[in-house]
């Protein structure tokens, strides 16, 4: 069924691009056996434009839509892919024409490789190893846009104590208990892909939580969420590992964007806390998110 939105937008010289309200396309994440991120693509068929190249389900935005709408819309036109089945995380204009035309990538994780229903704009639909994108023949349009999509591994270190703390929930009269429910509700959340305060984007397979004080109880949540048990500070736990986190990338040949996580292209060590004495003491390479960008994924 045709909307309002299939056709040209010309620019006044005379470049044409899909899409009379601009384009959408989605790029869905979803973990392989392992843990590590797989990108779902589309083999476009030989008649279609830049047909033969890989690039993302997608395709015009009608004039009542919002970008996240369409790109969900057209993947599930494209590759039956139910868009209950799948969580928008973020969205970015990654293209953008003096005719006004902009083509808005929306960024979504599922829960496992989906299985998927390929109609006559694909050859092939397939599940790709992030780390194997780049090597297929991309459309150029996805492939100009590729290099700020794409996630890097995070090793994410939660300051469990600053974070519990953060939110007048009542924590206090049970601190063991809230601290239970938080790794599980967080662990609930994972993997998924995150924003980075550069733009960028993360995955995020595990939260590694340090554990303090009356906490020390808690056992183990689940398997997303290790624990680490601080024999005295929680502080002095998480600089502890923040500073071996970004040892390992420096042995790995340099710092980090080197081979440095378990087999991984790159590795960022990130950690969530609000304590100012504790980011003074991390490392420069060292991500710093605060509580509320975590707390905000329980939302």
């Amino acid at each position: 069924m045709r909307g309002d939105g299939d056709g040209w937008a010309k620019s006044e010289d005379g470049i044409r691009h899909w899409g009379k309200f601009g384009a959408a396309g989605l790029l869905l994440r979803a973990p392989a056996a392992d843990g590590t991120p797989t990108v779902l693509l589309q083999h476009r068929a030989q008649w279609s434009h830049q047909g033969g190249t890989w690039a993302l389900p997608g395709g015009a935005r009608d004039s009542h839509e919002s970008t996240v709408h369409a790109a969900v819309r057209e993947a599930e036109e494209e590759a039956g892919i139910p868009g209950g089945e799948l969580r928008v995380r973020a969205e970015r204009v990654t293209a953008r024409a003096s005719s006004g035309w902009s083509y808005t990538t929306v960024i979504a994780d599922a829960a496992g490789p989906l299985t998927t229903v390929p109609n006559g704009e694909s050859t092939e639909l397939r599940w790709v190893p992030e780390d194997q994108v780049s090597g297929l023949l991309l459309h150029p349009g996805f492939a100009a846009s590729w290099p700020q999509l794409r996630s890097t591994p995070v090793r994410l270190l939660l300051d469990t104590a600053n974070v519990l703390g953060s939110r007048p929930n009542g924590w206090w009269r049970d601190r063991a208990g809230a601290t239970g429910e938080l790794l599980a509700a967080l662990a609930a959340t994972l993997p998924r892909t995150i924003e980075l305060p550069d733009g960028g984007f993360g995955w995020l397979p595990r939260i590694e939580a340090v554990l303090e004080g009356q906490a020390r109880t808690v056992g183990a949540v689940d398997a997303r969420v290790p624990v680490h048990v601080a024999a005295g500070s929680g502080d002095d736990e998480l600089a502890l590992l923040a500073g071996a986190g970004t040892e390992l990338a420096m042995a790995a040949g340099g710092g980090v964007g080197h081979p440095a996580f378990g087999g991984v292209d790159e590795h960022l060590t990130a950690v969530v806390t609000a304590d100012r004495g504790l980011r003074e003491r991390l490392p420069e390479t060292v991500v710093q998110l605060s509580p509320s960008s975590v707390l905000g994924w329980l939302d």
